[in-house]
């Protein structure tokens, strides 16, 4: 056999090689740039993705089982097709009604780009994430929005 060969084995076998972490040079990054503890570890989206889960916990405390059967998404933008009640402004959440006969539940999609191109600051997105989110509650279940949520701010 020649001295570059290495046969093929899956990775969780006893004879595969380690993973390289460095480059071939042995210039590559070590370890991670930012430890777990940082703030910084997180993404953006993941920071985004972890507002909306807070403020759903929140609501589904106030609400209980009228949320059980709501599904949450968050998407990147819209669809650059508007609804047809949809004019002018770019939307920050849409709601999209059950359908029984396919089996589709309730659902509410937050879209993150806009929520944040409209905050101020990044205490400023979980305040208008919670906002949407309780607007798109109320319409569905055909409330006003503070009777969803008392601290909702008009």
């Amino acid at each position: 056999m020649s001295e570059g060969f290495r046969p093929l084995v899956p990775h969780g076998s006893a004879y595969a090689s380690p993973p390289r972490r460095r480059d071939r040079h042995g210039r590559g990054v070590r370890g991670p740039l930012m430890p777990p503890a940082l703030p910084g570890w997180r993404t953006r989206a993941e920071r985004f993705d972890d507002a909306v889960i807070s403020t759903l916990e929140h609501l589904e405390r106030h609400l209980g089982p009228e949320l059980k059967d709501v599904e949450v998404a968050v998407e990147e933008v819209p669809p650059s097709d508007p609804a047809p009640w949809e004019t002018g402004a770019v939307p920050l959440g849409r709601y999209f009604a059950s359908d029984p006969a396919a089996g589709l539940p309730h659902r509410i999609v937050v879209y993150r780009r806009p929520v944040i191109a409209r905050s101020e600051d990044e205490s400023d997105v979980g305040a208008l994430v919670r906002d949407v989110l309780v607007e798109q509650i109320a319409h569905m279940l055909g409330r006003d929005p503070g009777d969803v949520d008392p601290t909702y701010r008009d």
